[in-house]
């Protein structure tokens, strides 16, 4: 178990506030110092400093908060291991963004449940910033995940390499002629998920490094779902970048297509990722090889 200063520890780093972790911990404001100091003593480094009145975290103190968040994490995880014995169940928690959940992982996970009945799994939805949000919070297990991510802070197994593409209605007519670049085509509508998705992520950076941004289109419309922005898609809505896996059916049937361009052709990974020191790393990996 983690001793009580640690977690009056991890409270002020959730605040950056002695005053309020002691509010939230009903503990005195000296009792919070306390704590600290015995800390920073027992790992001979400054865990905290102040800079104009401002908490900031030591580079020490940061090491310290990722270690004892997967330590807390792995209690919880090993306390539905033992309750999990005593019942004769098993359970995982696996966050998916929205794109893999619904088109590039069902069949798998299917397969998964089919030859493990007694385990109970518990996938989570959201974007690739609320996934990492609930693994840092020890709410999921695993997550798999479209975007950019620290990749210094988590492990992590590869789980597809997909092409990310532009694409719009087979009979879409661009509003400034045939493009032949990505500049081409900010006259056109875009249709674009929401902040904090991976999808959107690569989009902005892919822009940023041609000098562009999602402002510059003439219209953009932001859905939080990546069925609505297909169905608008099919409308004849505007365009949108996107995994390829996600329209294989539309492009296959004629109903969307590809826009092709002279500077725009890449490929990303979908990673599997938990978190870095993980006691049960290997019962990880070995569902990352079931699911492959």
């Amino acid at each position: 178990m983690l001793d009580f200063r640690t977690e009056t520890f991890l409270m002020v780093c959730e605040t950056m506030n002695f005053t309020e972790a002691a509010r939230r911990l009903h503990i005195t404001q000296p009792a919070v110092s306390q704590h600290i100091h015995f800390l920073e003593k027992e790992y001979d480094a400054r865990l905290f400093s102040y800079h104009n009145k401002q908490l900031y975290m030591t580079d020490a103190g940061e090491i310290l908060k990722k270690r004892l968040m997967t330590m807390k994490n792995d209690q919880l995880v090993l306390k539905q291991e033992i309750k999990g014995k005593e019942q004769k169940e098993e359970s995982l928690s696996l966050g998916v963004t929205m794109t893999i959940g619904e088109y590039a992982i069902v069949d798998k996970l299917a397969n998964f449940l089919l030859k493990y009945p007694e385990m109970n799994l518990h996938i989570h939805y959201g974007n690739t910033t609320q996934l990492l949000t609930l693994l840092d919070q020890g709410i999921i297990n695993m997550a798999l995940v479209e975007g950019n991510y620290p990749k210094e802070n988590y492990e992590y197994r590869r789980y597809s390499t997909e092409d990310y593409i532009a694409v719009c209605a087979t009979e879409h007519k661009f509003e400034a002629g045939i493009p032949e670049s990505m500049k081409d085509l900010l006259h056109e509508r875009l249709l674009v998920r929401e902040a904090g998705s991976g999808t959107r992520n690569i989009l902005e950076e892919l822009l940023m490094a041609r000098g562009m941004k999602i402002q510059n289109f003439k219209h953009y419309v932001e859905v939080e779902n990546m069925h609505t922005i297909i169905g608008f898609l099919k409308k004849d809505c505007g365009i949108s970048f996107m995994y390829k896996v996600a329209v294989e059916e539309e492009l296959e049937k004629g109903i969307l297509k590809e826009i092709q361009l002279s500077d725009f052709k890449m490929q990303h990974d979908f990673d599997f990722i938990w978190e870095k020191g993980s006691i049960y790393s290997g019962k990880y990996c070995e569902v990352c090889e079931e699911l492959a």
